[in-house]
């Protein structure tokens, strides 16, 4: 069984030491965090280990099966967003975001402009974790959730997402660490649960 990455494990320790960076905008964020990715980081639904090519993340799948579920664009060109890593928002900045007025006025882009809140909760470190690019798209701001009757469809990740429910079922390695953002999120911002979020979220911190 795989563990949870260091990566996750060191923003752990950060957000409960007191010493956590901390930045006002998401590009400083990812670019601070794609620096602190080490040989042993993995991404955060597959397991896949993580290579620096220069100053790009991209997933080595040689170990960890992942396969595209798309690996040809509509466009007719390859998907690249498979073939590279990208910071993900365990919380997603549509969730946290609707729950702000600035987004009520103007979405995301409106948020950014005229709400530090939002740019301090959009840059969080202990909400974001490494994921290849295709399964950031496919997860979207789907809500996380259990899917027994779902098929794996990224090859050997053991990830699931049902599009129609717009649920992603986590693989059970990351589901603390995905409950622990949430959790945080909720102390530190007073980012809303419902009950049955909160429920799902405590056991599997348990």
């Amino acid at each position: 069984m795989l563990n949870i990455v260091p990566l996750s494990v060191i923003l752990l320790l950060l957000s409960t030491s007191g010493h956590a960076q901390t930045f006002d905008s998401f590009y400083k964020a990812k670019k601070y965090l794609t620096r602190q990715i080490d040989p042993y980081d993995t991404t955060l639904y597959c397991g896949c280990e993580i290579k620096k090519q220069g100053k790009k993340l991209i997933p080595d799948p040689s170990a960890c099966g992942y396969q595209p579920r798309k690996p040809i664009t509509r466009s007719g060109k390859p998907n690249v967003r498979a073939t590279r890593i990208e910071w993900e928002h365990i919380v997603p900045a549509w969730e946290f975001g609707h729950q702000l007025q600035c987004w009520q006025q103007g979405g995301r882009k409106n948020c950014r402009k005229v709400s530090a809140k939002f740019r301090e909760m959009e840059a969080d470190i202990h909400n974001l974790a490494p994921a290849i690019g295709e399964i950031n798209a496919d997860r979207s701001n789907f809500r996380f959730g259990i899917l027994p009757h779902t098929p794996y469809q990224h090859g050997a990740c053991e990830v699931k997402i049902d599009f129609k429910q717009r649920v992603i079922e986590p693989p059970y390695y990351a589901r603390k660490q995905i409950a622990e953002a949430y959790f945080y999120m909720q102390k530190t911002y007073g980012l809303k649960l419902s009950e049955r979020q909160q429920k799902l979220f405590t056991s599997w911190v348990k």
